[in-house]
C-alpha cells in the first residue's frame, strides 16, 4: 500500500520555524516529482512548493519565497519542508503530495498525505 504521512505541524509563535516531514512507503518516490500544498477551512488547496525527481529544479509560492526550503532524501524515500520567519498567514493544513508532473497544479499529483496542521500565533 503506498503511502504518504507527513509529520512536524504544531502551534509556533511568528517568526519562528518548524520542519514538515513527509515519509514515503509501498514503493519508492524517487522519480517522483515531490511538492507541498497548503489549505484553510473554505479556500481551495495552495501550492506552497514543488522539487524534481533529481532535486535540480524547485519552484515555491511568491508568499514562501525565502523562508521556506524544500529537499529530499531519496536514500530515507522522505521529503522535507524548512519552514522559517513563520508568518500567521502560514497557518494552515500542509499536505505533502507525489506525481510525475512538475507544476503548481494540484491535479496531476498521484498520491497525497492526510496532512499536518501548522498554526503560527502573532
Amino acid at each position: 500500500q503506498v503511502q504518504l504521512v507527513e509529520s512536524g505541524g504544531g502551534l509556533v509563535q511568528a517568526g519562528g520555524s518548524l520542519r514538515l516531514s513527509c515519509a514515503a512507503s509501498g514503493r519508492t518516490f524517487s522519480r517522483d516529482v515531490m511538492a507541498w500544498f497548503r489549505q484553510t477551512p473554505g479556500k481551495e488547496r495552495e501550492f506552497v512548493a514543488a522539487l524534481s525527481w533529481g532535486g535540480g529544479n524547485t519552484a515555491y509560492a511568491d508568499s514562501v519565497k525565502g523562508r521556506f526550503t524544500i529537499s529530499r532524501d531519496n536514500a530515507k524515500n522522505t521529503m522535507y519542508l524548512q519552514m522559517d520567519s513563520l508568518k500567521p498567514e502560514d497557518t494552515a493544513m500542509y499536505y505533502c503530495a507525489a506525481g510525475s508532473i512538475y507544476g503548481r497544479d494540484p491535479s496531476p499529483y498521484n498520491y497525497w498525505g492526510q496532512g499536518t496542521q501548522v498554526t503560527v500565533s502573532s
